[in-house]
């Protein structure tokens, strides 16, 4: 029954966004109908302050550390959901020798001041007293030219003018920093402007969404890219020795060991050993692309690091294998997947290799064999070098040791970013390059 003295209630109809610009503020409607407003004059005093703890902790050395942080493979890892780093890796891969590095550089400075100080709003890049300037504005170009552009330029990330980034005439234009903003300008302009958003939305921690980025920027510097170069020739000296099969394993072992983060490593090693049996031919199923380490197995629906599953059928998983490096007690293990194939009843084999022997105490093998019959899946639990030596044995009439040499060679290649179609790593590879070249120069002396 309805109350006819009750008034029908609108549906909520999308707005289109837009930007109302007046004598003395502009005001931006997004499509919730929501305003926001903002002021021009000279910047207020809680602006001030903001902007000296800003300027403060930069000139401490904050985006300096951010860096090297990011340097350090199990210190970048990044707690984002994977849509923000597909944007933001996107930002960054816009980049060429002709455009984008001003809006890369812009995206920096952003991030820096939103993680410093996160009432700052970064819509809005001028204050000061000379003809306009926002009541809640920064003087991003005083910012740039002091810190960002400098620091960038010192860890060669960026190449950019000596003379900072807020050079560029379109990112200067008296408007805020919104989708509306029509200055045109080379580059990944929308994801830019989708970041700002997210960022000013409380969607995106900037914190975070700077280690993505300057990792990206890691990625693609001159130096990772002379490091590259170098790891590949020493590679090839050393593949001329005609090393054998054991001598290969034992040097990737050696460098899981020690590296940092060997954990990530050996999941890197043992995909890279699949990369080579799909090149091969040797798989009777498709070899899925490496997860993210930010990725959670659980949480994206792996059952394994590594995964092959049916040619027709991307949904059968004819084998999974998890990498446990330091973990030979695989009971939690065990029990995390079983739930796992209890969604995945079709896997045909699944296992856990370690970095050691695994513990195969009684209740660890009556675990296992109670999964396996649960679920009709085969359950194996090997030691790393059980586990290579079996599956090199893959190679069938091919010659074993030239089998390894070509593992070797998807190892080095994954880890220089070279095959990031199937192994897309995206912590910073620097240290662990480094490393595995000084490794197999000893081995050329």
């Amino acid at each position: 029954m309805t109350d006819n003295n009750q008034t029908p209630v609108e549906p909520h109809l999308p707005v289109e966004p837009h930007l109302k610009v007046f004598k003395d503020r502009s005001i931006l409607i997004d499509e919730t109908g929501q305003e926001l407003v903002f002021k021009e004059g000279r910047p207020t005093e809680e602006t001030a302050q903001r902007h000296r703890r800003i300027m403060q902790a930069l000139e401490q050395g904050f985006l300096d550390n951010v860096i090297e942080e990011c340097k350090s493979p199990e210190r970048a890892a990044v707690n984002l959901d994977e849509e923000d780093i597909e944007l933001l890796d996107c930002l960054v891969s816009s980049v060429t020798s002709e455009v984008g590095r001003a809006i890369v550089g812009l995206s920096v400075l952003q991030l820096c001041v939103k993680a410093i100080e996160p009432s700052q709003n970064i819509r809005l890049h001028k204050a000061g007293t000379g003809d306009f300037s926002w009541e809640q504005g920064l003087s991003m170009r005083t910012i740039d030219s002091r810190y960002i552009t400098p620091t960038l330029r010192r860890h060669a990330l960026l190449r950019v003018n000596r003379d900072g980034i807020m050079m560029t005439r379109s990112l200067a234009e008296n408007y805020p920093y919104t989708q509306l903003y029509k200055a045109a300008m080379r580059g990944a302009k929308k994801e830019w402007l989708e970041m700002v958003d997210r960022v000013e939305k409380g969607a995106l921690n900037a914190r975070e969404g700077l280690k993505v980025v300057i990792v990206a920027l890691l990625r693609r510097s001159d130096a990772f890219a002379s490091l590259v170069s170098e790891t590949l020739q020493t590679m090839e000296k050393y593949l001329v020795l005609s090393p054998s099969h054991r001598d290969v394993a034992n040097l990737i072992k050696a460098h899981i060991n020690g590296s940092t983060y060997s954990a990530r490593l050996m999941e890197i090693a043992l995909h890279s050993l699949f990369q080579t049996h799909s090149e091969e031919g040797v798989l009777n199923g498709a070899l899925k692309a490496l997860s993210q380490m930010r990725s959670a197995n659980k949480k994206h629906g792996n059952v394994g690091d590594i995964e092959v599953t049916s040619h027709t059928n991307p949904l059968y998983i004819l084998e999974a294998w998890d990498s446990k490096y330091g973990k030979p007690y695989l009971r939690d293990e065990l029990d995390e997947l079983s739930e796992k194939l209890e969604t995945h009843a079709e896997t045909e084999i699944a296992g856990f290799v370690v970095d050691t022997a695994p513990d195969l105490r009684a209740d660890i093998v009556e675990r296992a064999n109670e999964i396996a019959a649960i679920h009709n899946t085969e359950i194996e639990l090997e030691s790393f070098d059980g586990f290579i030596e079996r599956q090199l044995q893959r190679a069938n009439s091919s010659d074993i040791n030239i089998y390894a040499r070509k593992w070797l060679i998807a190892y080095i290649e994954s880890l220089a970013q070279k095959r990031r179609d199937i192994a897309p790593i995206d912590e910073p590879c620097d240290a662990w390059l480094m490393s595995l070249k000084q490794a197999l120069e000893q081995q050329t002396i």
